[in-house]
């Protein structure tokens, strides 16, 4: 996804208070994940949710003099690795109360680079996290993480391309978009399929749209595991038009799908 939408979603999580215990800042090579997670934390911590721009409550004040009593984090070089003595001494801390904010924030950089053992130790806090905990892991390589971390985890994945603002019209489009998805069980077929119009007049940014309903279907999955599926669905949908099935088809189908 483009970074203006993850954090337009960033932005749009915290003000529907839908945070949950575990997220993923997947990327590579020069892509902002780490920038973008520690951004995210911040948000989390802040006093005034509802202020996009809060830089001066007291959370924000200590986040920025990086003396934030409810932040945490393991910052080491990609050379070296994160052993198990470090995740215990993350959770030492985890089961304490949040002291300045209403959430505590523990983020770990370069979460590949966990050992096998540290791997397993983080597992049971993702597993069974207290309410007030929410867990960031910052990957530019996933494919040494455990299939079991990332399942516990809300994917955020970033790419190298370098893009400007989201345009008012584009902001609209995803505000829309989430508006449906995060409430698509409340609406009967015909009403998506006059909802959904976008989905039919927005070709050339099909497979971006896609991508951010997914995003949001993610946040959506630990409310109801029924939401995996319409995931799923997306994903077909994205390898049919990749195929250059029928445009329109491949929408009404995914509509159909969910929908039933």
């Amino acid at each position: 996804m483009k970074n203006a939408q993850i954090e337009e979603l960033l932005k749009n999580t915290i003000k529907s208070k839908k945070v949950v215990n575990g997220y993923m800042f997947s990327g590579s090579g020069k892509t902002k994940n780490y920038d973008y997670a520690k951004k995210f934390a911040k948000m989390i911590l802040c006093l005034s949710p509802e202020d996009e721009e809060c830089k001066k409550c007291k959370s924000c004040l200590m986040f920025d003099d990086d003396n934030h009593s409810d932040y945490f984090e393991i910052n080491k070089e990609s050379s070296e690795s994160i052993k198990i003595d470090e995740i215990r001494g993350m959770q030492e801390r985890i089961a304490e109360k949040p002291i300045t904010s209403s959430k505590k924030v523990y983020l770990i950089n370069n979460a590949e680079q966990m050992t096998q053992e540290a791997q397993n130790c983080l597992l049971k806090t993702l597993e069974e996290p207290p309410d007030f905990i929410t867990i960031l892991l910052v990957a530019n390589n996933e494919n040494t993480i455990l299939p079991t971390i990332k399942s516990r985890c809300t994917k955020i994945v970033f790419t190298e391309e370098n893009v400007e603002e989201l345009s008012e019209e584009e902001k609209e489009r995803y505000k829309s978009l989430e508006k449906i998805f995060g409430n698509i069980n409340k609406y009967k077929s015909i009403d998506l399929l006059n909802k959904l119009d976008v989905l039919y007049k927005d070709k050339d940014n099909i497979l971006e749209n896609l991508d951010f309903i997914n995003m949001i279907l993610i946040n959506k999955v630990k409310e109801n595991i029924k939401y995996a599926k319409y995931i799923d669905y997306v994903e077909e949908t994205k390898t049919r038009l990749k195929s250059n099935s029928n445009y329109d088809m491949c929408i009404d189908n995914l509509i159909l799908k969910i929908w039933e």
